[in-house]
């Protein structure tokens, strides 16, 4: 048996259950912000966890380090998170670590349609973004040159596929781009159409989207209001990811405000008031860093 055969999920051996998603099958409340209300959270790179108006949790994009192991990304292990739903956008370690979730059902590069409870998802298939000639390290220019990995569509890798997910909830549409190139089809904008809050992928190194095109695709979308992520949180984000900070794309907005702590509550009113509002989460997440740096330390000198 290959050693492939003994990789993969270990959700046979959590002690979490269904009873959760019973319950919301059943039209219970779990307890969530109420009606036209979501919280929204965030876990640095480009991980969000949503939480319904009647409770129901949805994590998006949890990160992990590299696995091939020469070099981390992250200065430790992702947290531990319970949620109902697990969510990722394309095949890359940065958003993939469904398996550490205690989740009950895991949707990985959703294409197509997935209603459950008070939540709609809809996953777009496109591409991932295959040139970074606009990055100050042309990351994808040397994944051409060093790896025998093809990034370029039609014909690219698995790992440059992506999948962009859009969220009906509380009457609000909110967007995931995930690491998605930004000249998609025109069907696809058509099918996406406008939406309320759109999460966006925005550091100073202009990675995965370039200033302009960041303009480009607020344009299509129109969203109240922007949030970026993949961007270097310094107390959770390695220097060697090569990642910066939002800050200079934030003052560079005319509506533009940080948030004052890691989990947010956003009421549709509010929302839909708003006119091209960029709001960054900043260094803040919804977890404690330090003490995830303290559980790492632990298992090395274990």
């Amino acid at each position: 048996m290959s050693s492939r055969d003994n990789e993969g999920l270990w959700s046979w051996k959590q002690s979490e259950n269904n009873n959760r998603m019973i319950a919301a099958q059943n039209g219970e409340s779990l307890g969530g912000p109420g009606e036209n209300n979501i919280k929204l959270a965030y876990f640095g790179g480009s991980c969000f966890r949503l939480t319904t108006p009647s409770g129901v949790t949805l994590m998006i994009d949890p990160w992990r380090n590299p696995p091939w192991g020469s070099w981390d990304w992250y200065l430790y292990d992702f947290p531990f998170c319970e949620v109902d739903l697990g969510l990722s956008t394309h095949a890359h370690f940065d958003h993939d670590n469904l398996h550490s979730l205690h989740a009950s059902v895991l949707l990985d590069r959703l294409i197509g349609r997935f209603e459950f409870a008070d939540v709609k998802i809809n996953g777009f298939a496109d591409k991932h973004v295959s040139d970074s000639k606009h990055n100050k390290y042309d990351w994808a220019g040397l994944t051409q040159k060093l790896t025998p990995m093809e990034t370029k569509p039609p014909n690219n890798w698995r790992s440059f596929d992506n999948s962009i997910l859009v969220i009906e909830t509380a009457n609000m549409r909110i967007l995931h781009w995930g690491d998605n190139r930004p000249n998609p089809p025109e069907e696809i904008w058509s099918a996406i159409g406008e939406v309320d809050i759109a999460l966006l992928p925005i550091d100073g190194s202009e990675h995965v989207l370039s200033n302009q095109q960041i303009d480009y695709v607020r344009s299509r979308l129109k969203p109240h209001i922007t949030i970026p992520h993949h961007y270097f949180v310094w107390n959770i984000t390695h220097r060697a990811s090569c990642l910066l900070p939002p800050e200079a794309w934030m003052k560079s907005q005319q509506n533009a405000k940080f948030t004052e702590k890691g989990e947010i509550t956003l009421q549709i009113e509010e929302v839909k008031s708003q006119k091209n509002l960029a709001l960054c989460f900043g260094n803040e997440v919804a977890f404690v860093p330090e003490e995830e740096l303290k559980n790492k330390e632990r298992k090395v000198g274990a």
